[in-house]
C-alpha cells in the first residue's frame, strides 16, 4: 500500500521527451488556430483599420457592422440579402441528409452483419467500391438521371445525392460496429420470436448510440461543408451556405470588404466548429466503441 501511495505521489517528470511532445502540440495548435484568430480579429475591424496592414493586432475600435452586413446585406451575385438564406437552405439540406443516410446505413449494416443474405459480401464490396469513385466521375450521369426524374435543381434532388454518396461510409461504420456485438444476443432475440424490424428497432438501435453519434457528426459536417454537390444539384433557390459564401467573396463592386468576408466565413463555419468543439469527446468514444472494428 505504501509503495502504491508513493508511486501515486511521484513528482511530475518534465524531461526532454515531454518537452518535445508539448512543443509539438503547441506548434500544431498555433498553426491551426492562427487563421481562425486572424479571421476573427479582422471581422471586428473597420476597413480603415484593416488598411493599416497589421493583421495580427487586436481591433482598436470593435465593430459588429461587418457581421450584420455579412448576414443581411452582403451581395451574393445580383442579390444583396446576405448569407442568411444560404444558412436556412443548408439547414433544410442537412437534416434529411443526415437522418436518412444514418437510418439506411444502420439497416444495411444490420442486414450485412446478422442476416447475411446471399451475395452479402459481394454487395458490401460494391458499396465500398463506391466510396473510392471520385464525385466528378459520376457528376454528369447523375445530372441526367435527376433531370429525367424531374428532381434536378431541387431540394429532394440534392438530398438524394447526399444519400447516394454517404451510403458506402455509413454502411461501413454500422457494419463494423454491429460485427463487434455478440451473435448470441441476436440468436436469443430470434429464439424469442423477433423478426427483422423488431430486432433492429428494439435491440440494435438502442445499442447503437455511440456509432450513431459518430455517423451524425461525420454526416452533418460533411454535408454542411459541401460545395460542389450543392452548386451543381441544389438549384438557384436552394444554394447552401458554402456556395453563398463563395458568391459573397467573389462578388466585388469597388473595394473588397475583407471584414465582411471574414465575418461571412466564420458564420459559415460556425456549425461544424461548434459540433467539433462540443461533441469531440463523443466522437472519440464512438470510434473506440467499435467504429473501426471488424
Amino acid at each position: 500500500m505504501t509503495a502504491t501511495i508513493q508511486r501515486a505521489r511521484r513528482p511530475f517528470a518534465f524531461g526532454p521527451a515531454r518537452i518535445g511532445v508539448y512543443a509539438f502540440l503547441l506548434t500544431a495548435a498555433t498553426f491551426f488556430l492562427m487563421p481562425l484568430y486572424i479571421m476573427l480579429v479582422t471581422s471586428f475591424k473597420s476597413m480603415d483599420e484593416i488598411r493599416l496592414g497589421n493583421i495580427f493586432a487586436f481591433p482598436v475600435a470593435i465593430t459588429v457592422e461587418p457581421w450584420v452586413a455579412a448576414w443581411t446585406t452582403a451581395c451574393t451575385g445580383v442579390s444583396c440579402e446576405g448569407i442568411r438564406g444560404g444558412f436556412w437552405n443548408s439547414i433544410f439540406i442537412v437534416i434529411p441528409s443526415t437522418l436518412l443516410p444514418i437510418l439506411l446505413g444502420a439497416l444495411n449494416g444490420y442486414a450485412l452483419s446478422f442476416w447475411k443474405p446471399r451475395g452479402a459480401n459481394v454487395l458490401f464490396g460494391i458499396l465500398m467500391l463506391g466510396a473510392f469513385i471520385p464525385v466528378q466521375v459520376m457528376m454528369f450521369p447523375l445530372v441526367r438521371v435527376l433531370a429525367t426524374l424531374g428532381l434536378f435543381s431541387s431540394l429532394p434532388g440534392i438530398v438524394l445525392i447526399h444519400i447516394i454518396f454517404s451510403m458506402p461510409v455509413m454502411t461501413l461504420l454500422f457494419r463494423n460496429y454491429y460485427q463487434s456485438i455478440p451473435q448470441e444476443l441476436f440468436k436469443a432475440a430470434r429464439i424469442d420470436g423477433g423478426g427483422f424490424i423488431r430486432i433492429f428497432v428494439q435491440l440494435m438501435l438502442p445499442m447503437s448510440t455511440p456509432i450513431i453519434i459518430v455517423a451524425a457528426i461525420m454526416q452533418v459536417t460533411g454535408v454542411w461543408n459541401d460545395y460542389i454537390l450543392g452548386l451543381v444539384f441544389a438549384g438557384r433557390d436552394n444554394l447552401p451556405m458554402t456556395v453563398q459564401l463563395n458568391n459573397v467573396i467573389n462578388t466585388t463592386t469597388g473595394t473588397r470588404l475583407y471584414n465582411v468576408n471574414m465575418a461571412a466565413t466564420i458564420l459559415t463555419s460556425l456549425v461544424p466548429l461548434t459540433i467539433y468543439f462540443v461533441s469531440g469527446r463523443w466522437f472519440v468514444r464512438g470510434i473506440a466503441a467499435g467504429a473501426v472494428k471488424g
